[in-house]
């Protein structure tokens, strides 16, 4: 019961995560700058609580002779599932940027467990695990993509988002980019068993990830002068803690994919995550535009949850 709490705690972490980037990156204006200033505080929180556990920021130079080398880019594959995430939104819009990611996290995972990739322990896929993975898919569908249709019917924009490029093309990006995110998941989760601490694993993920979008933003920004568009009276202060509320969420990843497998962890996250965003359009939390929740929402949750049971108790 604890793994479910604790994977669906962190999933609400990070869409409070979402909201208070969002927010930052209103007042930044660049999305890589703003996406840098998370990860360089999650980095430094990180780095505090690895310091105070385990006393050193390094790694011992026979770990990084001698285990695999897919086991340092989980930071790096977090950095590409985020800024793919940017770059989806015009070409594929808004619900189809949401949910096709999703599915190829969900399915990743799902593989990775099955074929015990990445030195993954093996749980092998059942029926009643498919039917839980399938009802799970349903209801994220139901509850993310299907009121951004209803309101299109409503208002008689049966039209699709405006899109550049083949949709297909970035549809597939897009699915590609959330079976990375699966996959961080599961390296971090093996690095912490490597480094016998989930904390170090998750520092070194956010440092390479800092690392990552550091460059980024040379190329693309030239600097970081709109950083301070964030400062100053009257920006309130939960602007700067997105950074802890993300180094939280892969802390927790890091720690539960050894312990119920990649594909539970995805799903346990993705459920507090629904609801977390639920929650925070109902109450218009940390300057969110109030979204009122309607029943449609709450029948897809309905169902994402049945899928959930069936996973995690069959």
């Amino acid at each position: 019961m604890l793994p479910i709490t604790i994977g669906i705690a962190i999933g609400i972490i990070v869409s409070f995560q979402t909201a208070v980037n969002s927010r930052l990156r209103h007042f930044i204006g660049s999305p890589y700058q703003a996406s840098f200033v998370s990860f360089a505080i999650g980095t430094f929180f990180l780095g505090a609580m690895t310091l105070a556990t385990q006393h050193t920021l390094l790694v011992a130079p026979h770990l990084i002779a001698t285990q695999p080398w897919w086991l340092w880019i989980g930071g790096l594959l977090g950095v590409i599932f985020l800024t793919a995430n940017i770059l989806l939104f015009p070409h594929i819009g808004a619900v189809q940027t949401a949910i096709m990611p999703i599915l190829g996290q969900v399915v990743m995972g799902s593989i990775i467990d099955n074929f015990g990739w990445f030195h993954a322990d093996r749980q092998p896929l059942t029926l009643t695990k498919v039917i839980g993975l399938l009802l799970a898919l349903a209801g994220i569908l139901i509850t993310v993509a299907l009121p951004d249709l209803l309101r299109r019917r409503e208002h008689r924009q049966l039209a699709t988002e405006k899109t550049a490029g083949n949709p297909l093309i970035w549809r597939l990006i897009g699915v590609f980019t959330g079976a990375l995110g699966a996959t961080q998941t599961t390296i971090n989760g093996r690095l912490g068993l490597v480094l016998h601490s989930a904390v170090h694993a998750a520092f070194i993920s956010f440092l390479i990830g800092t690392i990552g979008l550091l460059v980024i933003v040379l190329i693309v920004n030239h600097g970081f002068k709109e950083v301070r568009r964030a400062t100053g009276h009257g920006k309130p202060w939960w602007l700067w803690i997105g950074g802890v509320l993300g180094a939280i969420f892969v802390l927790g990843n890091a720690y539960l994919a050894p312990i119920i497998g990649t594909g539970q962890t995805v799903v346990f996250a993705l459920l507090g995550q629904i609801t977390g965003g639920l929650l925070v359009d109902q109450l218009g939390l940390l300057g969110a535009q109030r979204k009122p929740v309607i029943p449609v929402q709450l029948l897809g949750l309905v169902v994402l949850i049945s899928g959930v049971v069936l996973i995690r108790l069959f």
